[in-house]
Order: structure tokens, then sequence, then C-alpha cells
């Protein structure tokens, strides 16, 4: 049996949650996690005040209902268990998770999965800037797990991502892959302007049909079938992302920078969609 939180709260004042995790609640009775505290604004207050709490999480499951846009840092830290969000969650889901998967069947804000470390994420609707982000100052973003967006994405996704793989459904913002170290992105529609400036290795893939322009600092190498691309389509499907099923069969131009650093990254676009990209880079 889940337990179940029903966010009750009428407020504009932002509700923060972080630490309130199934791997914490697993041991605890109900009257210890309903005094769990959380902050409402700079205010500290037991967690029964917002939300309405019922059932067992013994067996490490959070079933939250409500609407949660207004909600911040759930799932932030969690190492083992599932959080399914009925609805829409505000900033910094599943920020530093560790493991266990967090589903949430409506938007999510800025920072999904910032400098997450393992575990999944699948958001069935839009996700904010900042997918799986180095928070500002910090050295590294995304360094394991998975994150899903069946819809959009804002700006700056990967920004800094170490190691891990994030695939958009829609469409994503600008500058993809900011200064990526490794790991993957995947964007199944259109992006915005410069995406992987700055980035040293790694892989993103841009699938959509009007793919960018890039930096005069990326160079053309060659147009191919990886096979990686088709085990990475066969894991999103396992995971229940939708893909596009002509990709299984599409060839890839492959284009290698950010020259300016150190230059063993790629970038894919599906074969096709552009031509003579290396002579119309801006």
């Amino acid at each position: 049996m889940a337990l179940t939180l029903n966010y009750r709260g009428q407020t504009a004042v932002p509700v923060e949650i972080e630490g309130f995790t199934p791997d914490w609640a697993a041991e605890k009775s109900l009257t210890e996690i309903e005094r769990f505290e959380i902050f409402h604004g700079n205010a500290k207050i037991p967690l029964a005040e917002l939300f309405a709490v019922s059932g067992d999480a013994s067996d490490k499951r959070f079933d939250m209902e409500g609407d949660l846009s207004g909600v911040h840092w759930i799932g932030a830290q969690m190492s083992t268990g599932l959080i399914h969000i009925h609805g829409s969650a505000g900033r910094h889901v599943g920020s530093e998770m560790r493991g266990g998967e967090i589903v949430v069947d409506g938007d999510v804000g800025i920072w999904l999965g910032a400098e997450m470390h393992g575990g999944l994420l699948h958001v069935r609707g839009n996700a904010g800037s900042l997918i799986g982000a180095a928070y500002r100052g910090s050295a590294r973003g995304m360094t394991g797990g998975t994150i899903l967006v069946d819809g959009q994405g804002g700006d700056e996704i990967g920004l800094s991502m170490r190691r891990g793989l994030i695939a958009i459904g829609g469409s994503a913002g600008d500058v993809v892959g900011f200064n990526m170290i490794a790991g993957t992105v995947l964007v199944f529609g259109d992006c915005g302007v410069r995406p992987g400036a700055g980035m040293r290795r790694g892989t993103i893939g841009l699938f959509g049909p009007h793919p960018p322009s890039l930096l005069p600092s990326f160079r053309y190498a060659s147009t191919y079938q990886p096979q990686f691309v088709k085990l990475m389509l066969r894991t999103l499907e396992d995971r229940g992302f939708r893909v596009d099923r002509s990709l299984f069969d599409a060839s890839f131009d492959l284009y290698h920078g950010d020259l300016i650093s150190v230059g063993r990254g790629e970038i894919l676009f599906r074969g096709g969609t552009t031509s003579d990209r290396s002579s119309t880079v801006n």
C-alpha cells in the first residue's frame, strides 16, 4: 500500500519539501510523517498543515495528488522507492537524486534532476530550463541516471553534465549541452541556437525536422548508421518513452566539437534534414 499525500494548500507562497523521500519515510509512523518539517516561505511548518496523509510508507511508494506546481524539491536527494505525482510539480524535482523513480503526469518547473546521480525521472508533460544541469558555481551537473521528458524542455539542458541520459520528446531551448563534459542528450523536436557550445565530450542527438546551425567550431565528420543510436532508442521505448520508429533505419550526419574546448564531443543530425551544413554554420 502506498503513502498518499493529498496537497490541500491554497497559497502563493512557495512550499519546499526537500528531504522528504520514500527512503526517509519507510520506517516512520503516520504521526512521525505528519510532523516532518517543511518550509512555507521562510517559516517551518509540519507536513500535515498542507498535506492530508494516509496509507503506509513501508513499500517506499508515494502517491502525490493535487496542484503541486507551487511545491518544490519533491524527491530531492532520494535514493530508493517511487514517487508518482498525479499532476504538475514545481522546481527542483529529483534534484541530486541517487536512485529510485519519479513519475510526473503533468508539467514541472526549472532544475529538473539538477546534479542528479542516479535513478529515473519521467515527466509526461513539459519541463523548464536547466534539466540535469549544474547549479550555479558547481563544476558538474548530472553524473548518472535517466531523465525523460515527453513534452518540451527549456534552455541549458544538460549544462555541464558528466554522465547519464536526457531525452526530450518535443522541442528544446537554446544552448543544449552547454559546457557538457560527457553523457547523452537527445532532442526529438526542434531546438534553439548554439547547441553544444563549449562541450568537451559526450553526444547530442538533434532529431527534429529543422535542426539549427552549428557554431563554426564544429566540423563535419561523416554520415553513417550508428548502432548505439538504435540501442538507445530501444532502451527509451522499454522505459515508456515514445520514439519515431523511422529513426531506427535512419542515417545520421556526425559533427565533432566544440573545437575551442577538448573537441571530442559529437552532434548527430538525422540525415537529409539539411544540406552541406559544414558550409552554413554560423
